[in-house]
């Protein structure tokens, strides 16, 4: 498989995008080529003197970056020869299997949308963030964010989305999806959540197992949560502050590392036939390295096919 980082992408690239390659390349899980998108003459010195088998990269030259400020559909347009640019071409051409940026988010998204396209039947892409449970293990919620107003039909998608996630990379058997909401019961919650609790309690390809709360997204009612993205924005800040003031007020605590998003790099968009790994702008050697991890795990899962299948039969 050959996994393309946008080398170029983030606060403190390309530095930090190197030391996460290093990082990768030290696992015992690191079995990919990486294609490294950016400009040669800044990213090739930091790979030689980090000491990086030149024989487990290929550097694509990109002679220009799309800012974190520039308007994403403009800078996409107007910078062909941009790192995200070019990491869209090389993966809607099959040249790589994967792309991961900690670029400008906006481009990513529009990159996503206009390069590579939906899966057929899949109304809204959606964005996750896992959700660290007080046992140890991970649930995830979507949307966090690119769906900020939605129909009940987005939603069972997302429960969809999430569930096939949870199944074939979080590894549940039968993931259990809930509905984030005010309260348990099944008439609570503004129209949206009465209007999509029946047709997530009704489908047939969901353990749907009710409406769960705030209080409870951290425990393990449920494997996925789904809510529309201005509600899971809103969970996501809240969450991410967490490990913030932990740090702040030097908490050492093992739970409260889990919401550092380092620890598992960036999120995928799921719905769209190839893997995409959006990360924080401020992403250093361990998100990224974190990111390749996710990647390798979606393409050898075969994920993005299990969801085309899903949604063939009509799901």
């Amino acid at each position: 498989m050959r996994i393309g980082l946008d080398m170029m992408g983030g606060d403190f690239a390309p530095q930090e995008a190197v030391n996460g390659v290093k990082l990768f390349l030290a696992t015992a899980e690191a079995n990919a080529h990486l294609v490294l998108i950016g400009d040669e003459q800044a990213v090739a010195p930091l790979l030689s003197a980090a000491q990086i088998d030149p024989s487990a990269y290929t550097i694509i030259h990109a002679s220009e970056v799309i800012g974190m400020h520039e308007h994403p559909t403009k800078a996409l347009k107007e910078k062909q020869q941009s790192s995200i640019a070019i990491g869209f071409h090389l993966l809607k051409n099959g040249k790589i299997d994967a792309f991961i940026s900690a670029g400008n988010t906006g481009a990513m998204m529009v990159g996503t949308f206009y390069s590579i396209k939906a899966i057929d039947g899949v109304q809204r892409p959606t964005i996750s963030t896992p959700l660290p449970k007080e046992d140890g293990s991970y649930g995830v919620l979507l949307d966090v964010g690119i769906n900020a107003d939605c129909k009940p039909e987005n939603l069972v998608q997302f429960a969809i989305l999430g569930s096939l996630y949870a199944k074939h990379i979080l590894q549940r058997e039968d993931p259990k999806v809930a509905l984030l909401n005010i309260g348990e019961e099944p008439g609570k919650g503004n129209l949206l959540a009465q209007a999509t609790y029946p047709l997530l309690k009704e489908h047939p390809q969901l353990n749907f197992v009710g409406n769960v709360e705030g209080r409870d997204l951290f425990h393990t009612q449920a494997d996925v949560v789904v809510c529309e993205g201005f509600t899971g924005n809103v969970v996501l800040k809240l969450a991410e502050s967490f490990h913030d003031i932990a740090v702040k007020r030097n908490i050492k605590d093992d739970y409260f590392k889990r919401f550092d998003f380092e620890s598992y790099g960036g999120t995928p968009v799921l719905g769209v036939s190839h893997p995409v790994i959006i990360g924080h702008g401020i992403s250093k050697g361990e998100a990224f390295k974190n990111m390749i991890i996710l990647s390798q795990q979606m393409i050898e899962s075969k994920l993005m096919d299990r969801i085309k299948e899903s949604f063939a039969n009509g799901k």
